[in-house]
């Protein structure tokens, strides 16, 4: 009795086993790439005015007056407020070595700080609005970036031809094997990254430097799993 008790046990697990061979069937995983390079129609630029006083309010104070300055000259040359914006406010003490050893450091003046992001809808205007705000007192360039205000459009042709991508390398893959290609069971996107902004330029430089904005380049890459069958099914 215990005898076919077993046997049966083995039947049923190896009608399971074959039922969930059946379930799985071979697949095939490749990975499929596109890009779309198109000159950028947006640019932000990181500018700010820092100043140095002896006392936190005095610093403060100045601060306020030279940046009201900047975004006054930036809405004379046409700009619109929605496009300029406040990033950062600091105000930190400066110290310097004391001569009495048990305060090694003395505050000797007051640093503020106030940053802004400009939206420039018009890429050939980013030279002159940099003049702008060098010209109106902002003393720091931190970054320039170009961008693309319909990347998610491209992005979407750029996803189509990916999967036909993908779909290419698993024929060629299949035919090799002497199979087909079945129907997708699993499609992923890895996350490209975002646009590489240029590197930090004092005010001076930034005035005086020519601003190429090239091209942006969108990328998509998709993983997909097929259904691999034999030839003539």
């Amino acid at each position: 009795m215990q005898v076919r008790t077993i046997a049966a046990a083995v039947v049923l697990a190896v009608s399971a086993s074959s039922a969930f061979a059946q379930a799985s069937p071979p697949t095939i995983s490749v990975t499929g790439e596109a890009s779309i390079s198109v000159p950028p129609d947006l640019a932000q630029i990181d500018s700010g005015v820092t100043t140095e006083a002896k006392t936190a309010r005095e610093a403060s104070e100045a601060n306020n007056k030279a940046m009201g300055v900047v975004l006054l000259a930036l809405k004379n040359a046409g700009i619109a407020e929605k496009d300029y914006q406040t990033s950062r406010l600091s105000l930190s003490p400066q110290s310097a070595p004391g001569r009495n050893p048990n305060a090694p450091f003395q505050i000797i003046g007051y640093r503020a700080s106030n940053r802004i992001t400009v939206t420039i809808r018009d890429v050939t205007k980013v030279a002159d609005t940099i003049d702008v705000l060098v010209g109106s007192g902002a003393n720091e360039i931190s970054g320039i970036s170009f961008m693309v205000a319909k990347a998610s459009k491209l992005l979407d042709d750029a996803r189509v031809e990916a999967i036909a991508d993908a779909k290419r390398k698993a024929d060629i893959y299949a035919q090799a094997a002497n199979a087909t290609v079945g129907t997708p069971i699993s499609i992923s996107e890895e996350t490209a990254p975002g646009p590489v902004p240029y590197r930090k330029m004092s005010a001076g430089i930034a005035a005086s430097a020519p601003v190429a904005q090239g091209e942006e380049t969108l990328r998509v890459s998709v993983s997909v799993s097929y259904e691999l069958k034999p030839k003539g099914q």
